[in-house]
């Protein structure tokens, strides 16, 4: 039996929006204790760099390389979550001895797993240094290397959440930048890929039209209307037809092929485009699912939960009707990968990244 170690995990995900923290207690399999969990934001100009970041990290062909402000931002990046882990510490009065690792996701600013190439900005070693804690970072870099997409990775933590639902087959979707969904069978069988765009078109879109971060509760796309020719246009990617696993660069749709349209309907037409994107995944599923679990923050736009729910025969659902924090979910995923790392278990599969054979991963990180 593996032992049960507490953990906090760290993401940051494609939206660019800021950390968010979990602690967990688990033994890395079918033994889950959620704890607290936090979110705290990027300043507007951290999350402005950022995004030259992802046009920086475009030119990158090694993993550890930092040209141009890539090192000073990852130096930042990497500070940030260490100052996030000391109030996360202090606000919910855990001792830093009693935390056995940190599962550490740092910024994605390039995926390329055809290249065999993924890119996460911060420094484990370092975020090791500054809060004390052995930490458990670089956690796609060895799947890609053998082959793999390099994600999803949580579907092996979606798996241990949903096992005491009675319902089966079940989908878990993650909605964040990119949206990715875990199919759990019958007999728990695994297969996850990423669906298409998630919120960082909408994000973006709205940035550049309105001035606005994001499309609170989907009510700007509301207005306005879909292009269906212009959604019929994105939907020929080669993408959707590619047979899973499968994974996506945040930025591999191009936002200017709406560029002739309004800002309500270009907001109309990127939220259809994700619902369609994520109800086109069933042609990739040996069964309809009977529940469709929504998580990240994609699950907050009602516009995109309706136009999900008119494309897919059965509920779709909030991750809070099932009892799960939506919010929380992905960074408990990362801590809960530590400890799998940490215990020698797979954390990739051949259903999940196209990896030949159950693979571990991650560099561990020594605070000591």
């Amino acid at each position: 039996m593996s032992k049960v170690l507490r953990a906090i995990g760290l993401m940051s995900g494609t939206s660019l929006d800021g950390i968010d923290v979990a602690l967990i207690e688990t033994d890395g399999e079918a033994q889950v204790v959620r704890g607290p969990a936090a979110t705290v934001p990027y300043p507007t100009d951290f999350r402005d760099r950022l995004r030259q970041c992802l046009d920086t990290a475009r030119t990158l062909t090694s993993r550890t390389v930092r040209p141009g402000t890539l090192a000073e931002v990852e130096l930042e990046l990497t500070e940030r979550h260490a100052e996030a882990v000391d109030h996360f510490l202090s606000n919910h009065s855990l001792q830093r001895a009693g935390i056995d690792v940190i599962g550490f996701h740092g910024q994605t600013v390039l995926h390329r797993p055809n290249q065999a190439l993924t890119v996460q900005l911060g420094d484990g070693p370092l975020l090791a240094k500054l809060t004390g804690i052995d930490v458990v970072y670089d956690l796609r870099a060895a799947d890609c290397a053998a082959g793999g997409q390099g994600a999803p990775l949580v579907p092996v933590y979606h798996r241990a959440l949903v096992e005491r639902l009675p319902q089966k087959p079940v989908a878990v979707v993650n909605i964040g930048g990119v949206a990715n969904v875990t199919f759990i069978g019958l007999d728990g069988s695994l297969i996850a890929f990423d669906t298409g765009p998630g919120n960082a078109m909408i994000d973006d879109w709205m940035g550049r039209q309105t001035n606005r971060a994001f499309d609170a509760h989907g009510n700007f796309a509301a207005t306005g209307t879909p292009s269906e020719d212009h959604l019929a246009e994105y939907l020929k990617h080669s993408h959707f037809a590619a047979v899973p696993p499968k994974s996506l660069d945040r930025n591999a749709f191009p936002i200017e092929l709406i560029s002739d349209l309004s800002a309500a309907d270009g907001a109309a037409t990127l939220t259809a485009f994700t619902a369609a994107s994520i109800a086109r995944a069933r042609e990739h599923m040996p069964q309809e699912p009977t529940l469709w679990i929504i998580c990240g923050g994609g699950r907050k736009n009602r516009t995109l939960m309706r136009m999900l729910a008119a494309r897919v025969e059965n509920a779709v659902v909030p991750s809070e009707a099932v009892g799960l924090d939506g919010d929380s979910l992905e960074a408990e995923a990362w801590g809960y990968l530590a400890v799998r790392s940490l215990q020698g278990l797979p954390i990739t599969f051949p259903g999940t990244t196209g990896v030949q054979q159950p693979l571990s991963g991650g560099v561990l990180a020594k605070a000591r």
